[in-house]
């Protein structure tokens, strides 16, 4: 089965990606599912959950969050209580753990997406080897030459902030029980393999530009 463990919705504060076009487009776009990882919000997951329940969608939909750690973005799959951001990378993962989530390291050395810079003496259960926001092949290469060395399964996400783009990077997973528990324990055991391409960049400038404008009128509510 084919998964995109890191989708951002309308609850990020840089998205504007409906949570019914994610749901469409997963399907159009190949997918089994995917997880939901807002950053510092579990909404957009439990929501998504609930919407796919109400349309009939195929789509398995995984509750997670990308949490802003110390030292950069941690992804928590299969999240049941929210995780303070701020935390140190080793306090956040133990966390994670202690609610029985899947622990994902994302664009680990893409610094400009508050990359943490380094994998090694973490205790993830996967380094995201293909994030498709990369412009360069530079941080991708090198995360997966340091899961590679380190043993770490590999798995590749969209980082989608935009429906269109949700599957442009992903993990093909080994497993045939159509349950999220399975999912994740398939990741747990290594039977992931990372594929997929880059956003267009125009995709990337573009959510770039909208991102800054939701963040503006955000602030821009709170003080009136």
């Amino acid at each position: 089965m084919r998964f995109d463990f890191h989708v951002h919705s309308y609850f990020s504060k840089d998205s504007n990606a409906d949570l019914d076009d994610i749901l469409q487009y997963a399907s159009r776009n190949g997918l089994d599912g995917f997880a939901i990882c807002d950053h510092d919000s579990m909404e957009g997951g439990i929501e998504c959950v609930k919407r796919a329940k109400e349309i009939g969608s195929e789509q398995i939909v995984i509750p997670g969050l990308e949490v802003t750690s110390s030292k950069g973005h941690i992804l928590v799959l299969g999240v049941k209580e929210l995780i303070a951001p701020g935390l140190s990378p080793e306090e956040t993962i133990k966390k994670a753990h202690e609610q029985g989530a899947v622990v994902i390291i994302p664009h680990p050395f893409k610094l400009t997406s508050h990359g943490i810079g380094y994998v090694e003496g973490l205790d993830a259960d996967a380094v995201e080897v293909l994030n498709s926001r990369c412009l360069t092949d530079g941080p991708n290469n090198k995360a997966r030459k340091a899961a590679e060395s380190l043993g770490f399964p590999q798995v590749g996400g969209s980082d989608a902030h935009e429906a269109q783009m949700v599957g442009r990077c992903y993990a093909d997973i080994g497993v045939s029980e159509r349950n999220v528990g399975a999912v994740l324990g398939a990741i747990r055991e290594g039977k992931t393999r990372a594929g997929g391409r880059k956003t267009p960049a125009m995709f990337v400038v573009k959510q770039f530009f909208a991102g800054q404008k939701k963040k503006i009128g955000k602030r821009l509510g709170m003080r009136s």
